[in-house]
């Protein structure tokens, strides 16, 4: 038996009045995911616990199969782990996104949540020079992929309030800078940072090609490494994990799955939607199972873009679904579980609670009557609702 997770970040949504009151879910073209829906295992599921922030480290330990309440620690000790950052006891680490202010009428309010998509080259150019010049025994920076990087406070504390950038885009930062003992030393650093960035090569070169510079760094996430079961003590599974996100990857090292690498990999509408799916079906030839993330349709929510988060979910079920739907059955027995992480609304620009629909697939062809495709009212409708998202992995193997 071969099982695969088939996961578009943040696809979930509201009714949208341009959409004549249906959500992004209902309006995509997704012939894929509603044969599935149609012939499988179609509800919704609660991937958030109660108390926990809609974060797409607590949603995505949840559709792994891991109870947050038993091993969430924070997202950036996931990254690190990812990036092959080993994390004391005593550290702490943070996720950093290089981030453009913009200092307009008095107020300085976040522009960009990811300084205009930066490349991982440019990002890698700047975070290096926070190294050089900031780092110390007590922090560090690490390089990580586009806009998303990491600092490690070693001896440092876990009590501090950090806001998401996505949160706050066109807010004023102000109020949401860091707070709680030892605050005042990221904000420093903070403050460091916007020195040396506008004083970078990099800043006028960005600005001459119509680029939006990265002008501060903004650290969140925070938190100590988990403690995890692996896939093999926990499920009897042999697997492997594709994304081009540091949390999912770092997750997946955790698990103890091989990360597989797939070269064009972005997490925008530009990544390598075929190189993912066929690297899923070509590591379930020596694995029983994959984990394969998409990030475009949460990217295109946090950045309010309606047409492109339509065009992610739909090249998702296209390019993802499709193929590997096709791929697998080369291997007779399999289960398919798809679904988002979270809901990521377009018109908040960032995640929620609500529960989420999910298919789970395991190869029928007759179609059960009374579901019109996949989506969030569908789902609802057919009255399957999964309190305990985490539970999810249970039923995709059949236990």
């Amino acid at each position: 038996m071969k099982y695969v997770v088939l996961l578009g970040d943040g696809m979930s949504d509201q009714p949208i009045k341009t959409l004549d009151g249906k959500t992004p879910l209902q309006a995509a073209k997704t012939p894929n995911m509603d044969f599935m829906a149609r012939r499988g295992t179609l509800g919704l599921a609660q991937t958030v616990p109660p108390g926990y922030p809609p974060g797409s480290d607590v949603a995505n330990l949840s559709m792994f199969g891991y109870n947050p309440v038993d091993c969430y620690t924070g997202r950036s000790p996931l990254e690190a782990a990812s990036m092959g950052v080993s994390l004391g006891p005593d550290d702490v680490a943070f996720r950093i996104n290089l981030v453009h202010l913009d200092a307009r009428a008095g107020r300085l309010t976040m522009n960009d949540y990811s300084a205009g998509h930066i490349s991982t080259a440019d990002g890698r150019e700047l975070v290096e020079e926070l190294q050089r010049q900031l780092g110390n025994e007590e922090f560090s920076f690490h390089p990580g992929v586009s806009y998303r990087h990491l600092l490690v406070w070693h001896g440092g504390n876990t009590q501090i309030k950090a806001t998401p950038p996505h949160d706050i885009t066109g807010q004023d930062v102000i109020v949401h800078f860091p707070k709680g003992e030892g605050a005042e030393k990221l904000i420093d650093l903070m403050n460091s940072s916007q020195l040396i960035f506008n004083n970078h090569p990099q800043f006028k070169r960005r600005i001459a090609a119509g680029e939006t510079p990265a002008n501060s760094i903004w650290p969140w996430g925070l938190g100590k490494a988990p403690a995890m079961e692996n896939y093999r003590d926990k499920f009897g599974l042999t697997g492997a994990v594709i994304s081009a996100v540091d949390l999912i990857k770092g997750i997946g090292v955790y698990a103890g799955l091989d990360v597989i690498e797939v070269p064009g990999a972005t997490g925008y509408l530009d990544t390598n939607f075929q190189g993912k799916a066929s690297a899923a079906v070509e590591a379930l030839k020596e694995r029983d199972f994959v984990f394969v993330h998409v990030e475009a349709p949460d990217e295109a929510s946090h950045s309010g873009k309606l047409a492109d988060k339509l065009k992610a979910i739909e090249l998702f079920d296209e390019l993802i679904v499709g193929p590997v739907l096709e791929g697998i059955k080369q291997y007779g027995e399999y289960r398919v579980l798809c679904a988002p992480d979270h809901p990521t609304p377009l018109a908040l620009m960032t995640h929620t609670s609500d529960p989420v629909p999910f298919i789970i697939y395991s190869g029928e062809q007759v179609e059960k009557g009374g579901v019109a495709g996949y989506d969030e009212i569908s789902a609802k409708a057919t009255g399957v609702h999964v309190a305990e998202g985490f539970r999810l992995m249970e039923q995709l193997l059949g236990r």
